[in-house]
């Protein structure tokens, strides 16, 4: 199974009253990853949607483990798998570093769609050598 990975640092403004990395920006990070491990495989989003194709989040299941404060160093993993014709699975970890703390794992589901219909994941060009 390939791991993709990229690194990230927690700058100050993504940081609550608290000093601790705001819930919602984990999100960002986990959805620059997916993007980037994408095109690292060929598959640009603009493209697709010139195309009539859409990629979209169906669902997300995150935990948080451990809060991230400004100046840390951290990897996004991501691993992949498909789920039945429709679903593109992105399991995902925030590892903080150098330590290897897990601080958030996801499970992102993702889905194409056609003219706004549901697409086989095996009929969207690059998704067949996932």
């Amino acid at each position: 199974m390939e791991v993709f990975e990229l690194e990230f640092e927690v700058r100050d403004y993504e940081c609550d009253l608290q000093g601790i990395v705001n819930n919602a920006r984990y999100l960002n990070y986990l959805e620059h990853t997916r993007h980037k491990y994408l095109l690292s495989k060929g598959i640009d989003f603009a493209r697709l949607h010139n195309e009539g194709i859409d990629l979209v989040v169906s669902r997300i299941e995150i935990d948080y483990k451990y809060s991230l404060t400004s100046g840390d160093i951290f990897v996004v993993r991501l691993t992949t798998h498909k789920e039945g014709h429709l679903r593109m699975i992105f399991d995902q970890e925030v590892i903080k570093m150098p330590e290897g703390k897990l601080a958030v794992k996801a499970k992102v589901i993702g889905v194409g769609l056609k003219n706004g219909r549901p697409i086989k994941i095996d009929s969207i060009p690059g998704f067949d050598n996932l």
